[in-house]
Formats: structure tokens, C-alpha cells, sequence
């Protein structure tokens, strides 16, 4: 088992690492959309918070080694499924085919009052 940790996403905020790689996988822990230039949420709705959530992931990614390509499994954690179209479209703009798989559930409230936490699993190639 291996910690993966960057600074180009945010900090821990309690007992858990950024992602965990295990064998050829690699977890993600779910990612809020919090600018780690800033330490706070990135302005506008659900698209820019879905963005930025996507970066975040993004750069964990990146400092293990790996691209979008490599993720096989996302789990997206949304405050309002009225959202899901909007989270849908910037979400698209983030994976090519072939996609990986994904469950989208609306949730009651996510950390610090976001509308969207986006967790993954890649393979290590």
C-alpha cells in the first residue's frame, strides 16, 4: 500500500489520505470542489463545482502517475439530482471512451455544503 499526496489538490482535512494505491488500483478519496490555490470552493453552481472537483481528482491522478484514461470507476455524490444534466455535461468534457463505469446518487448533504463530491478508481497500466 502506497499514500498518494500532492498539493495541486486539496489537503486532507481529517484521518484519510488524498488516494491509496493498492496493487495496479488506485482510490481516490472523494473530492469537494475546493481551489487548493485558495482553500475555499470555486464561485458559481454545480458546473464550476463538478469542474473543479474533476481537477482536483485529476491532479491526484497525475501525481501517481496516471491520466483520466486510467480511472475505471467514478462515484459522483450529488446534493440535488436536479443537477445531474449539468454535472453530466462537464463531466463529459473530463473522460473519453471507452467511459468508465460510474453511479451518480443525490445524497443529503455533502462536506462543507457542496453540491457535488466526485470519488474514483483507476488502473495502473
Amino acid at each position: 500500500m502506497k499514500v498518494i499526496s500532492t498539493t495541486k489538490a486539496p489537503a486532507a482535512i481529517g484521518p484519510y489520505s488524498q488516494a491509496i494505491k493498492v496493487g495496479n488500483l488506485v482510490y481516490t478519496s472523494g473530492q469537494i470542489p475546493i481551489d487548493p490555490a485558495t482553500g475555499v470552493f470555486v464561485e458559481g453552481g454545480i458546473k464550476e463545482q463538478t469542474r473543479q472537483a474533476l481537477t482536483n481528482v485529476k491532479a491526484i491522478l497525475a501525481e501517481a502517475g496516471l491520466s483520466m484514461s486510467n480511472v475505471v470507476k467514478t462515484t459522483v455524490f450529488m446534493a440535488d439530482m436536479n443537477d445531474f444534466a449539468d454535472m453530466n455535461a462537464v463531466y463529459a468534457e473530463f473522460f473519453t471512451e471507452p467511459y468508465p463505469a460510474r453511479s451518480a446518487v443525490a445524497v443529503k448533504t455533502l462536506p462543507k455544503g457542496a453540491l457535488v463530491e466526485i470519488e474514483v478508481v483507476a488502473e495502473v497500466a
